[in-house]
Formats: structure tokens, sequence, C-alpha cells
């Protein structure tokens, strides 16, 4: 008797576990499909070592960038793999993924995996790419190509660093330590809290390397809610950002808290695929519970 009662109420726990597991699906939207219908392309400058015939060319960066809607070598395209729909970045030249829609309060999840190939201007460098947030139009307001916007730098072994894009800025706490002879900032939950700023100090490094192994997925999330953005990669936070700002000519700051969100293509070939996204009002047990 007591056997049996044990199984049914392992039935029914189970069976509730789906309907919460199912509810909380449906909070999410999923952003990726084969056509890419939620997205904008915006390509950016050619580089002088493509084969590309009627376009005008320059070191990737300045110049006069392809524009919005217009892929012709097909930078971002994508594949069917396993039922699944992934997003292939070729990087043969830089250049952003863009949503119509502009996002407030939410919680995007996303798989990143790096492939083989790199190209001009970054053939000696780290495979790198990006996903902008709170991003601002018009496109290329940043090396022609981007927008204005924080971004979450997706890079090999930097996952989760902090850059700011053509005049924007947010505080986060940091210290100051060397990393292979150099010293950089880095995000330190006891550390003082700086302001990072376009054209002052820029960059602020993750706290630690979580990312999986070359040839791996890494699951990487980005949370915001208001003013606050959170970096997490495999689960773990790796920077807490704050009193996101952008600026004017005049320098003249307003608070920042939506916009577009971008994925980058910059001189690399990577993947992406599970790219959803969901509205929240406070941070998941697992993230807070971190802090």
């Amino acid at each position: 008797m007591r056997t049996k009662l044990t199984y049914l109420i392992l039935l029914f726990v189970c069976a509730v576990s789906n309907v919460i597991a199912q509810n909380n699906d449906k909070d999410w939207e999923n952003l990726l499909d084969k056509d890419l219908t939620n997205w904008d392309v915006f390509i950016g400058v050619p580089h002088t070592s493509l084969e590309l015939e009627g376009y005008e060319k320059g070191d990737g960066m300045h110049g006069t960038p392809i524009g919005l809607n217009n892929d012709p070598l097909n930078v971002f395209s994508t594949t069917q793999e396993n039922g699944e729909t992934v997003l292939n970045v070729s990087g043969k030249i830089y250049g952003g993924l863009s949503t119509k829609k502009e996002y407030e309060n939410y919680h995007l999840v996303f798989d990143i995996k790096w492939g083989t190939k790199k190209f001009e201007p970054r053939l000696k460098d780290k495979r790198d790419s990006g996903v902008l947030y709170h991003a601002q139009e018009p496109h290329g307001q940043f090396w022609n190509v981007w927008m204005r916007s924080p971004e979450m730098q997706i890079q090999e072994t930097d996952c989760g660093d902090f850059f700011p894009l053509a005049g924007v800025s947010m505080d986060i706490k940091a210290t100051k330590r060397s990393e292979n002879g150099k010293e950089f900032w880095f995000y330190d939950p006891k550390g003082e809290i700086r302001t990072f700023k376009t054209g002052g100090d820029g960059r602020c490094r993750r706290m630690a390397n979580f990312e999986n192994p070359h040839g791996e997925w890494t699951r990487v999330e980005l949370i915001c809610i208001k003013d606050k953005a959170y970096h997490i990669v495999n689960g773990k936070v790796v920077m807490v950002l704050e009193n996101a700002k952008e600026y004017n000519k005049e320098d003249v700051a307003t608070a920042l808290t939506k916009g577009k969100i971008q994925f980058q293509s910059e001189a690399c070939e990577v993947y992406y695929k599970n790219i959803k996204i969901k509205n929240i009002s406070k941070l998941p047990k697992n993230i807070k519970k971190q802090l």
C-alpha cells in the first residue's frame, strides 16, 4: 500500500513539474527562426582583403558601410541541425544582426560556439563577437557598423567583459589586477564602484573565465532590469553593472533602460542557437543567491 501511495505521489509531483515547466516555457519568446524574421541586418565596411565587387573597401572600420538589409556575402545565415535552428555568423565583414523590436526588463538566453575561420583585420587576434543591448539607432555609430550601446563581450576566454560603444557608460564594482603581464580592471563584488565610459575607462573584464573549451557550446545569459544588467556565463554571474546612461553631443547623460539587441559579426566564424527572451521584473533565485 505504501509503495503504491509513493508511486502515486511521484506521478503527481512529475505532473505538476511538467505543468510548471510548460508554463515557464510559454513565458519565453523564441527569437531565432530559419528566415531571421525578427531581425534586421546591417553590414559595415568590407576589408580590402575581400573579393567583393561593386562595394567600396577599407580597413573594415573606416569608409562606406554596405548598409541595412543588404548582405551580399551572407554574413548572417541559418542552418538546421538536429531539429534546431542555428545562426551562422561568417565574420567576413563587420556587421550587426539587430532585433526589430526594442526590449526592456528582460532575461536573454543563448548558446554560443566558436568556428575555425578568421578574417582581416583580426587574423592574429582572439575570436571575437559580442551582444549589444539597449542599442540605439542609427546604425553605424561605432566603426561605421554598430549602434550606440553597452556591449556584453563574446570573445574567447573573455565572455562577459564590458565595453561602452559610441557614447554610453555603466557603473561597475572593480579592482585592477595583472593578467599576462598587463593591468586591467576586473569586476569585483568587493571593489569600489567605477564609471566605465566611452572615451575614458572603457573596458571592464569579467570576474573570471567560465567559458567551455573551443568546439563546445557555452550558455550565456543577459538580464536587464531597469538600469542594471547582469552578465552570466554557464550559470555564473561574471559581472553586475548599474546606472546605464547614454550621452548626447554636449555630453549630457540620460538613463538608458531599453533598446534593441544586436549580435556582432567581428572577423571570425561563430554560431548561436537557442536565442530566447522573456520579460521579468525581478532576478531569478539562482542568480540572486550569487550576489
